[in-house]
């Protein structure tokens, strides 16, 4: 299968390599946008040995070559629709596109959106699908599985705590994100409140994937965010969270049924670090009130002897990006919903 890689920031560069390291997949091409990656081969920027593939800044040359799928993985910038019209003209090209961003549940959408994406994947003959850790897998697949016990369900949830305090970008972390901002000063649930537009967009169509999956008629996706400040000047990798500006954004969005929430989505985004003595959380905590009601908390962990910067969580999405491949190859043109499995498969060794 003939891969091109979008994109090399830190989840893009996870991407490439995952996509470099499998013998069953060929990385033919190669998009960045930085003038300093533009030239390199892959193997460079990827830190593995040389592919014959460099990185071009050109759209033109992407979309002349021939290949299966495209791995979209660029920033995630407002408006959340920007990337709209590069990934078009992927799939308008006889390219089927995955995304890391999104695109879970496409029927979510708004129509004019839908329509947009359903003709150039028709003139393509191509298919679009969202793949990823959450959104992707952990709420749409594992939540969802998880209810495979239960002869009756009343409500899901989903609990996540991410460490944001690596994170470099200030521009990114402070203007898109929200970190800094006075918590008095701004209303997290306005929707005139830019990095709340973004991460709506994103996680809506989530609550709609599950509710759809399980049976369930939302009214609505209401939202129940909350901005936490610091207690104390804070020094971080982008730069300085001062004393009573946010230092913690908790994502909530409830989707409601009859006035009833049956899926709750939680995302705790933090630039604190845990109290002495405190154990950090898993990653997800996953609860169904059912019968039986289920508890699981999921996680994950770099292999044993791992060294590079490379988290866990960036590998997971990698992992569930190159699952993604053969259903999206496989599936039907248009828009398409993230399968409820897309296992490992073992590649054929020589």
């Amino acid at each position: 299968m003939k891969i091109i890689q979008w994109a090399t920031g830190a989840m893009g560069k996870t991407c490439l390599r995952a996509v470099i390291d499998r013998p069953d997949l060929e990385l033919v091409g190669l998009y960045v946008y930085g003038e300093r990656k533009a030239g390199l081969d892959a193997g460079e920027i990827a830190r593995r040995p040389a592919t014959g593939v460099f990185a071009t800044q050109s759209i033109e040359e992407i979309l002349a070559l021939d290949a299966d799928v495209v791995i979209h993985a660029a920033r995630l910038d407002p408006p959340f629709e920007r990337h709209d019209g590069d990934i078009q003209r992927l799939l308008r090209s006889g390219k089927n596109v995955i995304s890391i961003n999104g695109g879970s549940f496409p029927p979510f959408w708004p129509q004019e959106r839908q329509a947009r994406f359903q003709a150039a994947c028709a003139e393509g003959q191509t298919s679009f699908m969202g793949a990823g850790l959450n959104p992707g897998f952990g709420a749409e697949k594992l939540a969802v599985l998880a209810t495979g016990v239960c002869s009756d369900v009343n409500s899901i949830s989903l609990r996540e705590l991410v460490d944001c305090r690596a994170v470099k970008s200030a521009p990114y972390v402070f203007d898109i994100i929200g970190f800094g901002s006075e918590p008095g000063k701004v209303d997290p649930n306005h929707p005139d409140w830019v990095p709340g537009q973004t991460m709506n967009a994103l996680f809506r169509e989530v609550v709609g994937c599950v509710a759809d999956r399980l049976g369930w008629k939302l009214d609505g996706v209401k939202t129940a965010h909350m901005l936490r400040p610091a207690q104390s000047d804070l020094e971080i990798a982008a730069g300085v969270i001062r004393a009573g500006t946010t230092a913690r954004i908790d994502w909530n969005w409830l989707g409601i049924e009859g006035g009833e929430t049956r899926v709750d989505l939680g995302i705790g985004w933090t630039m604190e670090a845990p109290a002495e003595g405190e154990a950090p959380p898993p990653l997800w905590t996953i609860r169904v009130d059912g019968t039986p009601s289920v508890k699981l908390d999921f996680d994950l962990e770099t292999p044993s002897g791992w060294t590079a910067r490379t988290t866990a969580e960036q590998l997971g999405v990698a992992g569930a990006v190159i699952n993604a491949i053969p259903a999206v190859i496989a599936a039907p043109p248009g828009l398409q919903p993230a399968p409820l499995a897309t296992h490992f498969h073992a590649f054929r060794r020589a």
